[in-house]
């Protein structure tokens, strides 16, 4: 559990408290559910082995929690499935297969397998075996943060939310529970943990009667909370475990007091989190990207690098165009990316090439 003196101070609530699910085993809450539902197996269920289907990391508890426990697996993922989870999955042993564009499509084919083979299927969320497991975060949410307020929760098929619902409402049934899911815009998202079409029967009847509210966030809110907790809480998180930040942070929480954010899991694609971090960074004003034109004579190129230190700008690419730009012979045109401290630094290294005769054009 971490308190965080930053997001308190950026989202206005008393006290924000992170529980730090991205640092459970295999990275995320879900080897709860699994490793509770593999456990209520018999002998007979075990030797026939089971079969999951998964956006990444209800695959990876499954094929941790199989393991253990010496029962084969199989796990369907989605085709674009980050290869960060998909590589997980096969570590901890489990076979692998893609199929379909996302977690329904591979949910679809994990039931027709499931049908054909006799082996178990293990719902990521439609499972009051699994539901219960993740339920024990909910006991422990009870137990170590008796003046918390206010629990921020992501959602996609509802498990991880149903299960911590029905633990606090038994045990602090006064306190708010706010559920978060992603993409509302209609695109996809950047969360693929919590990617599903809808929530599942079981758990949204469970959720419709225990939670306050529901809220949305997009994916520039996701970024920006990622961003700030890799930098804030020097914690690695995926989209899905943001987002209970990311509502936090656009102000749609509400309530007061102390709240807890629940990171539901840290198995972000390293490629991705690149890019998230480059644009998290871009948009907080870190990094700045300008295109101007200089005379295309020696020393040109030099005298604007110059002004770019004079600032205590650090330039990090220096990108040349002289051919099919529509400029005049003797110029050239260069885009300089530029690490910055601040959009205050941004705005006031702009105003100083521009008052030397740069006319800049920002591209971010």
């Amino acid at each position: 559990m971490y308190g965080s003196e930053s997001l308190a101070r950026r989202s206005g609530a008393r006290t924000v408290w992170l529980k730090a699910e991205n640092l459970q085993r295999t990275g995320s809450f879900k080897v709860r559910g699994a490793v509770n539902k593999l456990a209520t197996l018999g002998g007979e269920q075990r030797a026939a082995g089971v079969i999951a289907a998964s956006a990444g990391n209800h695959g990876q508890a499954v094929a941790w929690a199989a393991r253990q426990l010496g029962i084969d697996a199989t796990v369907y993922m989605p085709q674009d499935a980050p290869m960060a989870k998909v590589d997980a999955t096969r570590n901890y042993g489990a076979n692998t297969v893609l199929a379909g564009a996302g977690f329904d499509e591979a949910l679809v084919e994990a039931l027709a397998c499931a049908a054909e083979t006799g082996a178990t299927f293990v719902h990521a969320f439609e499972d009051e075996a699994v539901i219960a497991g993740q339920g024990t975060i909910g006991l422990e949410l009870a137990s170590e943060l008796p003046e918390v307020e206010t629990f921020v929760l992501p959602i996609g098929g509802g498990g991880l939310a149903a299960g911590i619902a029905i633990a606090l409402r038994e045990l602090r049934p006064g306190v708010r529970l706010v559920g978060v899911q992603a993409g509302k815009s209609g695109r996809g998202t950047i969360a693929d943990g919590i990617a599903v079409k809808h929530p599942g029967d079981l758990t949204m009847s469970i959720l419709d009667d225990l939670l306050d509210t529901i809220v949305h966030v997009e994916d520039e809110e996701i970024s920006e909370a990622i961003t700030l907790l890799l930098e804030r809480a020097k914690l690695v998180v995926e989209g899905a475990g943001a987002a209970s930040v990311a509502a936090l942070l656009a102000g749609r929480v509400g309530g007061s007091g102390d709240v807890c954010a629940l990171l539901s899991g840290g198995n972000i694609d390293p490629t991705l989190l690149i890019s998230v971090m480059r644009h998290g960074l871009t948009v907080a004003g870190r990094y700045l990207v300008v295109r101007t034109r200089i005379d295309d004579r020696p020393g040109a190129l030099v005298e604007l690098l110059e002004l770019v230190a004079a600032e205590r700008g650090n330039v990090v690419s220096v990108e040349h165009h002289r051919e099919g730009m529509g400029m005049h012979v003797a110029e050239t045109e260069v885009e300089l990316t530029v690490v910055t401290r601040n959009e205050q630094h941004c705005a006031d290294l702009c105003r100083a090439l521009e008052t030397r005769g740069y006319r800049l054009e920002r591209l971010g």
